[in-house]
């Protein structure tokens, strides 16, 4: 029995599919977005000429990490390495790369592990239903494309303080837009609105940081994609040492529960805002890290898997993002023979994947990796969705020089040290676990039990491995039907 799927309603089940045939829409599996090459033929020729973007239902097909931009079709998986002669240290530090997703950032997938199960299950109706998508960002860009695919209506949450491009996307796809008060480590307020939205029963919450699809996506999705990336670039010395994930909704650190099954000693780093170091010293407070919210631990976390916690000072990751964006920081790098393809792609990381790439260096220092270990991590979006940002800060502080590079490069990049990195125990762990019960029980209406039952193995893998089955299974029912 389905821990996720409480219920099918066939009569639901055959209306959808009924609109869905109307609409020309045919649903991915999870197993075709982990291997593309499973999709058939028929369905992959149908992606010539549909931009990445476009409201085209056939983009469900490019929920996945291996996106060919030049073809438009597929490929090996998209990562990026960034340099030693940028970060300092001898480890190689990797990260996927979130721009090559439909909407620009690997949200997209995370909000589909989530709708999908309930659409093909008939427990959520687009005939009835509107998809409550509460986010700090990226998300509810994401299940709002996803409705748009799918013909759906969809309610975007998310906080006021959030950059302009997310918004003004939004309101051009046709979501309807909720701007809560603060910043993104204001996640009560969105849950606050949540409880709102419930009394319609017409209103279908789908909250990341509680919602399974959310890890499992990753778990089945992301995870063997690093695996395939790791196979690729080993050698006989290679050594898969890190997984480095700001924690955020805690769904895309789960790619690190599927690495550590196959390589066991590989180190999960949380990442987060030293502003709001909500794991490292149950703090509290606002941050410009966007994406990752924060004050609270998601109820899909599983915490006993990370191993430590990097605090990143949001400071250095808008530093960074000047660094790798305005003109002279490029002919800086340019200057100390960074190579032009590297320069070029520096903007494939937004700030939230920046605070990744430093929290990995504070892992390579804090571990004394060598040039032997590969440390991996997600550039979850890109620049695209933060030139507003750049323009404030160039208002805030003046123009960009190349002496600011140059002193950015050294202070954020080069002397980023371990300060503020904690190597987790296993009762440290136990103990941010147990923050858990004060949102999802005593506020969220999650039960005592299952708090306990989250600290054993079991049921992380059952979650993990056993549901993603059942949900290809609802799939190809469904796709049967149209």
């Amino acid at each position: 029995m389905s821990k996720i799927i409480k219920k099918i309603n066939k009569e639901v089940i055959k209306k959808t599919a009924k609109r869905c045939k109307e609409k020309g829409i045919t649903i991915p599996t999870f197993k075709q977005l982990r291997n593309p090459e499973l999709i058939p033929k028929e369905t992959m020729n149908k992606l010539k000429g549909v931009g990445l973007w476009d409201l085209n239902p056939i983009n469900l097909f490019r929920i996945t990490w291996k996106n060919d931009i030049n073809t438009g079709f597929y490929g090996k998986v998209n990562y990026f390495e960034i340099p030693k002669e940028i970060t300092g240290v001898k480890a190689r530090i990797i990260g996927l790369t979130g721009k090559y997703f439909p909407t620009g950032a690997h949200k997209v997938g995370a909000a589909f592990g989530c709708l999908v199960p309930r659409l093909v299950s008939g427990e959520f109706d687009p005939d009835v239903h509107k998809a409550v998508w509460p986010s700090t960002g990226n998300y509810c860009r994401g299940g709002a494309f996803d409705c748009a695919l799918l013909g759906c209506t969809p309610i975007a949450i998310l906080p006021q303080e959030m950059s302009k491009e997310r918004f003004d996307w939004l309101k051009e796809i046709g979501a309807e837009v909720i701007a809560t008060p603060g910043c993104e480590s204001n996640v009560k307020e969105i849950y606050d609105k949540c409880w709102e939205l419930k009394e319609d029963p017409k209103n279908i919450i789908f909250n990341q940081f509680e919602e399974f699809g959310n890890p499992i996506f990753h778990y089945n999705v992301t995870g063997p994609a690093f695996e395939e990336v790791f196979s690729e670039i080993k050698n006989d010395k290679t050594r898969l040492s890190a997984y480095i994930s700001a924690t955020g909704s805690a769904g895309t650190i789960a790619a690190g529960d599927y690495l550590k099954k196959y390589f066991p000693h590989i180190k999960v780093i949380a990442s987060e805002a030293l502003q709001c170091p909500t794991l490292y010293m149950n703090g509290f407070g606002g941050h410009r890290i966007e994406g990752i919210g924060d004050k609270h631990v998601p109820w899909v976390h599983n915490v006993r898997n990370t191993e430590g916690v990097a605090a990143i000072d949001d400071e250095d990751c808008m530093r960074v993002l000047r660094l790798f964006n305005e003109n002279c920081g490029r002919e800086y790098l340019a200057s100390i023979g960074i190579d032009k393809k590297v320069i070029s792609n520096l903007s494939l990381l937004g700030i939230s994947g920046i605070g990744n790439l430093l929290s990995a260096i504070k892992t390579a220092k804090y571990f004394e990796m060598n040039e032997d270990d590969i440390i991996f991590t997600v550039f979850t979006d890109s620049v695209e969705m933060y030139k507003s940002r750049l323009d404030e800060l160039n208002q805030e502080k003046g123009n960009y020089l190349i002496m600011d590079a140059a002193k950015d490069h050294a202070a954020s990049l080069e002397h980023q040290s371990i300060d503020f990195f904690k190597e987790l125990t296993y009762y440290e762990r136990k103990a941010i676990h147990n923050l858990k019960y004060f949102t999802w029980v005593e506020q969220q209406g999650k039960t005592y039990e299952e708090i306990l039952a989250q600290w054993n193995d079991d049921y992380w893998t059952d979650l993990f491995e056993n549901e993603v089955i059942y949900f290809d299974k609802l799939i190809e029912e469904f796709n049967s039907l149209i």
